[in-house]
């Protein structure tokens, strides 16, 4: 891990547990969450998942792309770091890929061949109820975490977890599973224009993550919302342009 100041280290603290604001948008809170977690360990990224009404982890946000596609191989396999950490409550530290295969042996391969080397995975936990897990990984050994790192990387994801639960409990009153099934249709939403966006402006996908996320950002709108604007829209894709 990076040394990090205990400046930058409170304000990633606070950005993270503020959700108590007006237009509250779950999918960038986690994106964000993963991005944050990134910069504060110099790892190389980070992907979330979290539990639908049926208590089963589905893919919410990541880092980048490369990292989207492994979480989403991650659940369709039903193997690996973050099912681990949601199973038992406990994080996945310092797991070296390369000698993996026999604890994972569909994930450690695949991740291994997309270029990682070494993954952690914190539990998403408030005391007895654990809400999902958040991946990291590394392509190096500067990558691996240190005792004092472990306890600061779960102390972000528990924080995130109370934000979550404070969130739904305080301003709304709903089950949290109902609000992460909301959260999940909306990401397909989300997927499905980041897609759009790429082909019409003709970038990555994420650089099109990124520009859907500035445009609702200026104009005030949740993410969802600009995301389905696009496709019920004829001028949709097209007010999506990089500045």
């Amino acid at each position: 891990m990076t040394t990090v100041s205990a400046d930058r280290l409170a304000k990633t603290f606070v950005e993270v547990s503020d959700t108590l604001v007006d237009e509250f948008d779950l999918i960038d809170f986690l994106h964000t969450l993963t991005v944050r977690t990134v910069d504060l360990v110099g790892a190389t990224a980070a992907g979330l998942l979290l539990a639908d009404q049926r208590g089963r982890l589905e893919f919410m946000a990541a880092s980048d792309e490369n990292t989207r596609l492994l979480e989403l191989f991650q659940v369709q396999s039903s193997e690996g770091p973050c099912l681990d950490a949601f199973r038992t409550a406990a994080p996945v530290v310092n797991a070296d890929l390369s000698t993996a295969t026999a604890r994972w042996p569909q994930f450690a391969p695949r991740a291994t061949a997309a270029g990682f080397r070494s993954v952690h995975a914190f539990p998403l936990r408030l005391r007895n109820e654990v809400i999902g897990a958040l991946n990291v990984f590394g392509t190096d050994s500067s990558s691996a975490l240190d005792t004092t790192d472990v306890p600061v990387v779960q102390a972000l994801a528990d924080v995130a977890t109370i934000a979550l639960l404070q969130e739904r409990t305080i301003r709304r009153g709903e089950v949290l599973s109902e609000q992460l099934q909301g959260a999940l249709n909306s990401r397909i939403a989300i997927e499905q224009a980041k897609g759009a966006i790429a082909q019409a402006n003709d970038v990555s996908v994420d650089e099109a993550f990124t520009l859907l996320r500035d445009y609702a950002r200026r104009n005030n709108r949740r993410l969802s919302e600009v995301a389905r604007t696009i496709f019920t829209d004829p001028d949709g894709v097209a007010m999506i342009t990089p500045r």
